[in-house]
């Protein structure tokens, strides 16, 4: 992914994986060794389990991930979020309950969606 190369700090990026996609902040570009560091943001996956379609559907669960840990990931695996796809998604992650927030289910579910990335792209981890 050429773009990969264009990232720059503070940038948001996503990284889809089946019905997942992660969003995430840039933190550093390793060129040298063609990595990422992202801190993730949200994880927003489909309720019906059925791969992401061109655009989101109402039916979607939002997890919050700021507190959750960095990722040092290889760049061909994210791309640049658009404005139009994670503006309505942050104003959400803004406006979530208390109550929604629990650091134990976020963290669970980004181990998940790591476990399935590694699964679906193990040749970009070599």
């Amino acid at each position: 992914m050429d773009c990969a190369l264009n990232f720059k700090p503070g940038q948001i990026v996503s990284l889809e994986c089946g019905n997942a996609c992660l969003h995430s902040e840039v933190i550093e570009v390793v060129e040298a060794r063609q990595i990422c560091w992202v801190r993730p943001l949200m994880l927003v996956r489909l309720v019906s389990g059925k791969d992401l379609p061109q655009k989101w559907p109402e039916e979607y669960t939002l997890s919050d991930l700021r507190d959750g840990a960095d990722l040092l990931w290889p760049l061909s695996l994210f791309r640049a979020a658009l404005d139009t796809e994670v503006i309505s998604l942050l104003t959400q992650l803004q406006s979530l309950d208390s109550d929604r927030k629990d650091s134990a289910i976020a963290s669970r579910q980004l181990r998940d969606f790591v476990d399935r990335v590694w699964a679906a792209f193990p040749s970009a981890f070599n």
